[in-house]
């Protein structure tokens, strides 16, 4: 074996070593707290954790003391009964939204959610077949999921087109890296206590790791990724790295990622940057 097949050959142990260590570390209950994901934990009903779940992920962009104060402001505006308000709200009941905002999310964002909300809950028992229904035989991610998602979320006539950038695809180059993290906390199971679990089309195997600005940077560091933008194929590149250490749970190693770039992980000099 060459010297740089053997550096490479250590660099990889130590990598996946790493990140299997720090993602023990962070996937536990003390993380709970100062995450947005908090919020759906708040909720034992299966279609409130659904619905908060889902606002807490798209709002999740800022410092995450502000995404969960805004949280939890929505969930007081729905009486701390998303589902219940989203299914019976009448017109009057809307008008304490007006004044909702967080960053470019504004009252017509929120006022649209509730509409979309209301028309599907009152059709379906569960916000996972808004996804697993667009799955194909075979598909390894959920890509297709996600592109089904967006349009049948944006198939309305009362469609706001500012809304439109609120919700990701894949067809649009985004890395979508908030409805991953949507989709983490409702498909991933194990017995840690932080993601939920609660759904059973899809599979964890399927899940593509949101790949934000803290995921990106350390992810690039320990060579899980190449591509020299942010996008799409980024994250599915990311996904494929981490496949290869977990098969049926790629996404179980985006707590460890976080949690280095939280802790402004740098790699050890000793060891050689992969190519």
């Amino acid at each position: 074996m060459s010297n740089n097949s053997k550096e490479l050959s250590v660099f990889s142990a130590y990598v996946a070593d790493l990140l299997e260590e720090k993602a023990d570390q962070y996937n536990q209950p003390e993380f709970i707290p100062h995450d947005p994901i908090s919020i759906p934990h708040r909720f034992t009903r299966k279609q409130d954790i659904e619905i908060m779940g889902f606002w807490a992920a798209i709002l999740a962009w800022g410092q995450r003391k502000t995404i969960i104060n805004k949280c939890l402001e929505l969930s007081q505006l729905m009486d701390n009964a998303p589902h219940d308000f989203v299914l019976n709200h009448q017109e009057s009941d809307l008008k304490q939204f007006l004044n909702f905002k967080h960053r470019t999310f504004n009252a017509t964002d929120t006022l649209y959610f509730l509409h979309f909300f209301q028309d599907y809950y009152r059709q379906h028992d569960s916000l996972e077949y808004a996804f697993s229904s667009h799955l194909k035989k075979g598909d390894v991610t959920v890509e297709n999921g996600l592109i089904g998602f967006h349009d049948l979320f944006s198939d309305s006539e009362n469609f706001p087109a500012r809304t439109r950038k609120h919700i990701a695809t894949p067809l649009r180059k985004s890395s979508c890296k908030r409805l991953n993290m949507f989709l983490r906390w409702m498909v991933r199971k194990d017995d840690k206590g932080v993601d939920f679990g609660i759904w059973n089309e899809i599979k964890p195997a399927q899940l593509v790791c949101p790949c934000d600005v803290h995921v990106d940077r350390v992810a690039r560091l320990l060579g899980l990724i190449k591509r020299p933008v942010t996008d799409w194929q980024t994250a599915m590149e990311l996904t494929a790295s981490l496949r290869s250490l977990s098969p049926t749970d790629p996404a179980r190693y985006d707590f460890a990622l976080f949690g280095l770039g939280i802790e402004g992980f740098a790699t050890p000099a000793i060891l050689p940057v992969r190519k």
